[in-house]
């Protein structure tokens, strides 16, 4: 594992399309997302790795800042990450556990506390993930995604008290620019498959 580096920048981008095609959506954006994400100013070098295995990198992790606000408008720094990608013939057999587990003793180290997310919890929660509503985080509009979920860095950076999350602005990807880039690469088949309908539901539930 190594922080990513210009010259694996195509190489990432082509591991998160494969990573994710068809997954979540006919096609996908996450390539997109890699994209877009490394000009941003909320994104952090730092925590850019990639998963090298005899000089082929099959698997990366970015992150970007986001923040928690309280209900007396005190804020907090905090992190989020996405994708993790896997090369499709490497998945399952402990590289994005890897990829988390360093990332997250080097934001640590770099003084985070807190890490938010949204994913699957089947993927996230063998790695210290809860639901948001544990920890009274919640959305603007006072909802808690099934798929929002949190780790503490720190035991006891989160204090009780009602947070309301705001990711990075990087996040908002216009589907028809990420479709728009998706065209200028080599062609892939959209397919629709179970794992889209799993997450729709899974994004569109909430957790009382």
């Amino acid at each position: 594992m190594r922080n990513e580096q210009p010259a694996d920048y195509a190489a990432v981008e082509e591991v998160t399309r494969k990573a994710f095609y068809n997954m979540y959506i006919p096609g996908c954006v996450e390539h997109y997302l890699v994209h877009i994400m490394r000009g941003h100013e909320d994104f952090i070098p730092e925590l850019d790795f990639v998963a090298e295995l005899d000089g082929q990198i099959i698997g990366n992790i970015m992150y970007t800042k986001a923040r928690l606000v309280d209900e007396n408008d005190a804020e907090k720094p905090i992190l989020t990450f996405g994708p993790v990608s896997i090369l499709p013939e490497y998945q399952r057999k402990g590289y994005g556990k890897m990829l988390m587990e360093h990332s997250f003793d080097r934001a640590a180290a770099m003084g985070y506390d807190v890490i938010v997310i949204f994913g699957s919890p089947a993927n996230y929660v063998s790695r210290g993930f809860v639901s948001c509503r544990k920890y009274n985080i919640f959305l603007e509009n006072g909802k808690c995604p099934s798929a929002m979920m949190v780790k503490e860095l720190v035991p006891g950076a989160l204090d009780g008290r009602k947070w309301i999350y705001y990711d990075s602005p990087v996040m908002a990807i216009s589907e028809e620019d990420a479709q728009k880039y998706d065209d200028t690469l080599e062609k892939m088949e959209k397919r629709h498959q179970s794992s889209q309908e799993e997450f729709y539901i899974m994004s569109h539930s909430n957790v009382e």
